[in-house]
């Protein structure tokens, strides 16, 4: 069946009828290569922008619950508006990417997102922020499933989870600088002049990428018929792997959504009481995911896809536990393992989303990005009102049956690959 009527996007070579095929050498990027260096750049700086807008106002939440006089629950739909509309749109904005090109469809949802977290800073009530913020997320739901797929098509297999995991590394970025930046601003000028900031260096980080990313070589045009657009869906749901690898993915998010929502209010009350800036600081151990993220692939190399997924959930696990300490080094310490955990996690899920599908990569990637960030979502509301109902202890108590998900999850896994190796 042609790729047109599948609605994937696949590597075609046309061979001449008069001359016997041969062989062909591999066009696309590796490292080294003409075009690798800028691509990563470029997606790195899609990747800083797409979470720092997205989280913008996590950090914020308590400046913005004593701002319109509502409890966590009510100010975390400014993170949870924002990734639940990502949520949704993400799998309609992979198919208009097949039909109209990665990297166009990247540019214009940073173009829409970065114009406006400039209105984000003027809302003049709660609604209107969460709804500002829902289609801020809407308008980024272009980024995630396009990046992936873009890589999977213009980049050799050998280094795509390298590649992928730089792309998650500038998400780590992103999301730190984000906080902490607005964390120091918010100290001295407010919670709105902080968002203006993080829409400022986003709209700078746009433009770099559309300058720096090389034109697509190796895209072919899809269809954007609803029938074929199911069909490829259906395709993938009915896929076990895959299944296991969107549930995975959704699960984790569930924790760092949670614990990333609350840990604000936390270190600002008792026995912590720090102030809003050094809170923002704290998110600085976004870099250890920065590590963890763009090594994902040597972790798998030696571990193997489930060892890794092992790894990162038994890493989560110590970094909640640990975080239950009213010792401030602990806590701080508990972090930076479920950080360290969750981006080798995530690296190494969507990679492997990206490697299974062999047609229909973006809408692969689009139903894993869906599941995702319905667990950042899920995680940010749950784990706010785990909070309210039961401190602190309440929210790790979610991440832990968020982890035990995962790992119930891979070990489906490795007793379903048992079956055809015992055959």
């Amino acid at each position: 069946m042609p790729a047109a009527s599948t609605g994937a996007s696949v590597i075609t070579g046309a061979a001449s009828p008069s001359r016997p095929s041969l062989p062909a050498a591999d066009s696309r990027m590796a490292p080294g290569g003409p075009g690798y260096r800028r691509m990563s750049l470029a997606l790195f700086l899609a990747g800083v922008a797409t979470f720092a807008l997205l989280y913008s106002t996590q950090a914020l939440l308590p400046l913005i619950s004593g701002e319109f006089g509502v409890p966590a629950s009510d100010a975390s739909w400014t993170v949870s508006a924002a990734t639940g509309a990502l949520a949704l749109f993400v799998l309609p904005m992979s198919a208009l990417s097949e039909r109209f090109g990665r990297r166009t469809v990247m540019t214009a949802s940073l173009a829409v997102a970065v114009t406006v977290g400039l209105l984000v800073p003027f809302a003049p009530s709660l609604g209107a922020l969460i709804a500002l913020r829902a289609v801020q997320g809407a308008a980024l739901a272009g980024l995630p499933a396009s990046a992936t797929a873009y890589l999977a098509e213009e980049v050799r297999p050998r280094a795509l989870i390298t590649a992928i995991g730089l792309f998650v590394a500038g998400n780590s970025v992103g999301g730190m600088s984000g906080r902490v930046i607005t964390g120091w601003v918010a100290q001295e000028w407010g919670w709105r002049v902080a968002v203006a900031v993080i829409g400022v260096v986003a709209v700078g980080c746009a433009v770099a990428f559309r300058l720096l990313l090389p034109a697509p070589r190796h895209f072919r045009t899809g269809s954007l018929r609803p029938r074929v657009l199911a069909r490829t869906v259906r395709t993938h749901l009915a896929n076990p792997l895959l299944r296991r690898l969107y549930a995975i993915g959704a699960l984790f998010m569930t924790v760092f959504g949670g614990v990333y929502t609350v840990i604000g209010y936390r270190l600002t009350e008792a026995p912590f009481s720090l102030p809003q800036g050094i809170v923002g600081s704290v998110f600085l151990v976004y870099l250890v995911g920065t590590v963890s993220a763009s090594t994902a692939g040597k972790l798998v190399a030696r571990l193997g896809r489930r060892g890794a997924l092992y790894l990162a959930g038994g890493t989560t696990t110590a970094g909640l536990l640990l975080s239950l300490s009213d010792a401030l080094a602990l806590v701080l310490l508990g972090l930076v393992l479920i950080t360290a955990g969750f981006f080798a996690g995530h690296a190494v899920a969507s990679s492997a989303v990206s490697h299974t599908a062999k047609e229909g990569r973006a809408q692969a990637s689009a139903l894993y990005q869906s599941a995702y960030y319905i667990g950042s979502s899920a995680g940010s509301t749950l784990g706010a009102v785990a909070f309210h109902a039961g401190g602190w202890s309440g929210t790790v108590g979610l991440g832990l049956l968020a982890v035990l998900g995962v790992v119930t999850v891979t070990v489906m896994g490795s007793r379903a690959a048992r079956v055809p190796a015992a055959a």
